[in-house]
């Protein structure tokens, strides 16, 4: 997509152009996506000194997914909401807001950790932080093509002057569904992980239902102005109302819960022929 939209703006030479960008934006994301996505959202590293209940909450996650214990941050911000990164298990990390901590209950809190630490299992966090990163480049080359579509020289443009216009709007939507489609297709898979690793599906269930109510209504900044990572996030951050299905960067929450609700049932069901350990105590 990358080199298709820099063929439209500059022809072949443009092609070579995004080409090179495209490998370049590659490698930078690979090995520091995660850590500038971080730095968007001014996210801050926590320690067992500093936040002890977190932290242990996402050591006693992770020896159960059997998965090293990811690094762990803190996003001052209101709007509850999450998400994990990481370009592998050994060099990942999970952020929550303060707005995740204070709204949300011990055991919902659980089922998000599981929730991110499942996507860092089926190593999602590679795919959606470049993709972030990718996107934001698309968005960027689509501006760059109205200096090079306004110039005095448009002989490499086979688009014009309309054109190029058209471009600057379509390059990013066709960005995003890119990302929409690799998130909500990774989602329900966390969800299920992610209940298997609480032991409690309806944990998180609960929790959905809970940020879904506030995130809406709590406007997250950061996101607002990065709206390239939202697709991170466990439930979309971004205030938009109104939008399609198509262009949701999210399943629907209802979906969502009414299949950790018959998870639940299934569990349950398990349960009544054999006594189930609480993984909690």
């Amino acid at each position: 997509m990358f080199m298709a939209i820099g063929g439209l703006i500059g022809g072949t030479s443009g092609m070579l152009i995004a080409l090179a960008i495209a490998i370049a934006t590659n490698a930078f994301a690979y090995w520091n996506s995660d850590r500038m996505v971080l730095r968007m959202y001014g996210a801050t590293e926590v320690d067992r000194s500093n936040a002890p209940e977190l932290w242990g909450l996402v050591q006693e996650l992770a020896r159960r997914a059997e998965l090293p214990m990811p690094r762990v941050y803190i996003m001052q911000n209101d709007q509850p909401n999450a998400f994990a990164t990481g370009r592998d298990p050994q060099h990942a990390a999970v952020a929550v807001t303060t707005g995740l901590m204070d709204r949300l209950s011990r055991e919902e809190l659980v089922g998000v950790l599981a929730h991110e630490l499942a996507h860092i299992k089926n190593r999602d966090t590679l795919i959606m932080t470049i993709t972030a990163t990718i996107a934001g480049a698309i968005g960027m080359l689509a501006n760059f093509a109205l200096f090079f579509g306004s110039s005095g020289d448009n002989r490499n443009n086979p688009l014009g002057m309309v054109g190029t216009i058209a471009l600057v709007f379509l390059a990013p939507i066709a960005a995003g569904l890119v990302q929409m489609a690799i998130s909500r297709s990774r989602e329900y898979d966390a969800d299920r992980m992610g209940a298997e690793i609480a032991g409690q599906p309806l944990w998180l269930a609960s929790a959905l239902e809970r940020i879904e109510q506030s995130a809406h209504r709590v406007v997250n900044n950061d996101a607002e102005r990065n709206p390239a990572t939202a697709h991170m996030f466990i439930i979309n951050p971004l205030a938009g109302q109104g939008m399609d299905n198509l262009f949701a960067t999210h399943p629907s929450t209802g979906n969502r819960i009414a299949r950790l609700q018959s998870m639940a049932q299934e569990m349950q069901g398990a349960a009544q022929e054999a006594p189930r350990r609480g993984p909690w105590g």
